[in-house]
């Protein structure tokens, strides 16, 4: 080592240097299935898109469902007046995508699936009929447990499959684990910086 070399380490003798690359599951579209979380690039070409939290609650060969987990509304779900239930419940709405946004699907955290749940995670079922958002709502104990999204998210395979391969979504891991998150607000800004580098200095 040349005494230049030497000096120029000293100066760093007492830091220590943590670098590592904290980064989502995967942006292969080969890894794309029920229960995987779509967390959108930071340039969104869609401003229908941008910053958006997506949970996949369906993905098979007649298409693709997801809900948005992080665009709560200022509507309560008491203005479901509609479903048997609701009356009484300050929580919110989420819009869970811009298609069809008289369509209702609750996401319900149990061990037994509501009437005509889909399984989406484990202890996570998406209802998506009046009678298994009923009996969801029964049992619920509140926004912990069951979120009630409008609307929804939907793709054809090869057009998902597509929008991954140009770099738009981050694939992440346990659906579960974000579904019922309690700043939704912030998620997106938490998830995306898990997709680069960080560097941390210790003195």
């Amino acid at each position: 080592m040349s005494p230049g070399f030497g000096v120029f380490l000293k100066p760093l003798a007492g830091i220590i240097v943590l670098c590592g690359v904290l980064s989502a599951q995967s942006t292969k579209p080969e890894d794309l299935a029920t229960g995987k979380v779509l967390v959108m690039e930071r340039d969104a070409s869609d401003p229908n898109f941008a910053e958006s939290v997506i949970l996949l609650v369906h993905y098979g060969s007649d298409g693709v469902v997801g809900l948005m987990l992080n665009r709560p509304s200022s509507v309560q779900v008491s203005s479901l007046n509609e479903i048997a239930g609701t009356a009484g419940r300050s929580d919110r709405l989420y819009i869970g995508g811009p298609v069809e946004l008289d369509a209702v699907t609750a996401l319900v955290k149990t061990t037994t699936p509501p009437p005509g749940g889909i399984r989406v995670a484990p202890n996570l079922y998406a209802a998506m009929t009046k009678r298994g958002l009923e009996a969801a709502l029964k049992t619920s104990n509140g926004p912990e447990d069951l979120r009630i999204f409008v609307g929804y998210c939907g793709w054809s395979i090869p057009q998902l499959q597509n929008e991954l391969k140009l770099g738009s979504w981050y694939i992440f891991d346990r659906g579960e684990l974000f579904a019922f998150d309690s700043t939704p607000s912030t998620l997106w800004k938490r998830l995306i910086d898990r997709t680069g580098l960080k560097v941390a200095f210790a003195f």
